[in-house]
């Protein structure tokens, strides 16, 4: 068969939200002008970065509370962390704000087949086969070198996502348990470590020893949400409310934080399990 043209698009034609969005562009040109705002001209690369991963989970915030107004407030926040990136890259000379759309727009288009140039894609599966293919031919030809396929996974991202890369890169070469059976018995395997680790007849126990069992164990536990199909940051985040839940219901049963501080360990488990049967837990809490 023969290869397909890729699809073209016509770059004059008007898209909703096209003219809200060059005046954005123009909005943070100003603010950065010889004129402008001094906090906004002090700022630099690494001065915004800290704002750029708090957006972030601000919009995971309003995504997972439903909050579709809000949402729409912290995705404009999150637009305004890129659209300062690239005009802070566009005074220095690395690249403009078009062309990150550009490089953006052709990228869609290149992973993408199935809908730019004719090949065949069935279901979602098949979809992400060829994005990794893709990616994986981008990658060999480009000319940036790397020791190793993970060297593109950031270190600065949040510990439980980089995790999930780690993994997640080594499975396509196989370097993996085969079923989630496998990574139980691991994580028991790994738990049975640390507590040797904390025996006292342990001679060479430390705290970076306990530190590097504790590691395994949650890198484990990582992988192991993997294999069952869990988002682990979410699932984590999930949990993390629902204490927020129960113990802001053992804070009310008991009087106050005061109170809550001055119960004895025995009524701090009757407030607990008390609040576990009456907090407002969603389905499946």
């Amino acid at each position: 068969m023969a290869e397909s043209t890729p699809e073209k698009f016509d770059s004059n034609v008007a898209h909703p939200g096209t003219d809200s969005l060059a005046e954005s562009i123009a909005i943070m040109a100003r603010l950065r002008a010889p004129n402008g705002c001094p906090w906004d001209r002090e700022q630099t690369f690494d001065s915004i970065k800290r704002h750029t991963l708090e957006e972030t989970y601000e919009v995971f915030d309003a995504i997972e509370r439903r909050a579709w107004p809000d949402l729409k407030d912290e995705l404009g926040d999150l637009l305004l962390q890129v659209l300062f990136y690239a005009q802070m890259a566009s005074e220095a000379g690395y690249f403009s704000i078009e062309d990150v759309a550009s490089n953006l727009n052709a990228k869609l288009i290149r992973r993408h087949p199935h809908i730019f140039a004719g090949a065949e894609a069935t279901d979602s599966n098949a979809v992400l086969r060829n994005w990794e293919q893709i990616k994986q031919n981008e990658k060999k030809a480009s000319a940036h070198s790397q020791s190793s396929m993970l060297d593109d996974i950031p270190r600065s991202m949040p510990a439980v996502m980089e995790a999930a890369k780690l993994g997640s890169r080594a499975a396509k070469v196989g370097f993996d348990w085969p079923d989630a059976d496998g990574l139980f018995g691991k994580l028991q395997e790994e738990i049975g470590e640390l507590k040797s680790e904390l025996l006292p007849s342990s001679e060479h126990s430390s705290a970076a020893a306990i530190e590097g069992e504790l590691g395994d164990i949650l890198f484990t536990a990582v992988n192991l949400a993997r294999h069952l199909k869990v988002d682990p940051e979410s699932a984590l985040r999930a949990t993390n409310a629902k204490f927020r839940r129960r113990f802001a219901a053992m804070e009310s049963a008991a009087g106050g934080a005061d109170a809550l501080a001055a119960s004895t360990p025995s009524q701090l488990d009757l407030l607990w399990n008390q609040a576990k049967d009456t907090a407002n837990e969603p389905t499946g809490a």
